[in-house]
C-alpha cells in the first residue's frame, strides 16, 4: 500500500462479494486531460483498488482505451473497422500497462495480461494463469478486450467476469448511477437504486453499458453495479455490497 495508507484498514462487516470485476473507461483515466492518462487518477485509483485487496477481495480490472484511440470512431476514410478496433485494444493496453506501474509504485501488487498478443510488454490472458494471481493476492488488469474486433471493453468485461466466476461487474461511470433521464440535460432527472436487466436493456435513456452487455449480463443473471468510482471508499463499498450507485439484476 502506499505510504498514505500505512494504517491496516478495519475488517467492518463482512465481504458480501469475493471476487469482483471493475470496468474503468478510458475517458475516466484521462482526468483533466484530454487525451492521454491522468496519474492523479490512476494513483488515486491504485489506492482505492488496494484498499479492496486488502479487505480480503480478489479483484480483476479491465480498462477501455477511448483516452487514446476509440476504434469505432477511427474506422473510415479508408481505415478498416477491424483495423481500428485493433488500434482501440492497443490503446487498452497502453492504459494497462501505465496502470500496473502506477498500481506497482503504490505497492499494490498487481500483473497486467493482454488477450492480444504481446508477450515483451504483458501476459498472455489465460483462465488458468489469471485464476493463479488472483488466489495469490494480486490484482489482475486485463487489455485487449476479448481480441475481437466488434465487441466493445463493457462486453468484454461481461465475458471475462463469467469466465472468471466473479461475483458482479462493477461498473465504473462519471455519474452516481442509473438515472430514469439524462442528468446532465434534465434537471428532474431521478437516480435509480435498482433496476432490472428488462429495463436496463429496453430503455434507450440507459447508456451507462451496451446493450450487448448488458444483454449477457441477463442471460447469465450475472448483477452489475454502476457507480461512480471517484469518491473516496465507493470502490471498496460496492465491493461489501453496500448500497451504492445502481444495481442492475
Amino acid at each position: 500500500m502506499s505510504g498514505r495508507l500505512v494504517a491496516k484498514l478495519s475488517k467492518g462487516a463482512p465481504m458480501s462479494f469475493k471476487r469482483v470485476l471493475l470496468k474503468i473507461s478510458g475517458e475516466q483515466l484521462s482526468g483533466k486531460h484530454e487525451f492521454g492518462i491522468d496519474t492523479d487518477v490512476a494513483k488515486y485509483l491504485a489506492q482505492e483498488c488496494g484498499k479492496v485487496l486488502q479487505a480480503g477481495c480478489q479483484l480483476v480490472l479491465v480498462v477501455g482505451g477511448g483516452n487514446v484511440v476509440r476504434g469505432a470512431e477511427l474506422a473510415g476514410n479508408g481505415i478498416k473497422r477491424v483495423t481500428a478496433d485493433q488500434m482501440g485494444m492497443l490503446s487498452c493496453l497502453m492504459n494497462a500497462m501505465a496502470l500496473t506501474d502506477i498500481f506497482e509504485f503504490e505497492k499494490v501488487t498487481t500483473r497486467c495480461m493482454s488477450n492480444i498478443f504481446a508477450t515483451q510488454v504483458a501476459e498472455a490472458y489465460s483462465f488458468r494463469l489469471a485464476h493463479k494471481h488472483l488466489k495469490r493476492g494480486r490484482i489482475i488488469i486485463i487489455a485487449g478486450g476479448i481480441g475481437r474486433p466488434y465487441f466493445t471493453t463493457d462486453t468484454a468485461a461481461l465475458n471475462l467476469a463469467l469466465e472468471l466466476s466473479c461475483d458482479v461487474v462493477l461498473k465504473a461511470t462519471k455519474v452516481d448511477g442509473v438515472y430514469d433521464k439524462d442528468p446532465h440535460k434534465f434537471d428532474d432527472a431521478k437516480l435509480l437504486d435498482k433496476v432490472s436487466f428488462q429495463y436496463a436493456v429496453e430503455n434507450p435513456q440507459i447508456k451507462v453499458m451496451d446493450k450487448a452487455a448488458l444483454g449477457l449480463a441477463m442471460e447469465q443473471s450475472m448483477p452489475v453495479i454502476v457507480f461512480d468510482p471517484m469518491q473516496p471508499d465507493n470502490i471498496l463499498k460496492a465491493a461489501q455490497g453496500e448500497p451504492i450507485g445502481t444495481k442492475i439484476g
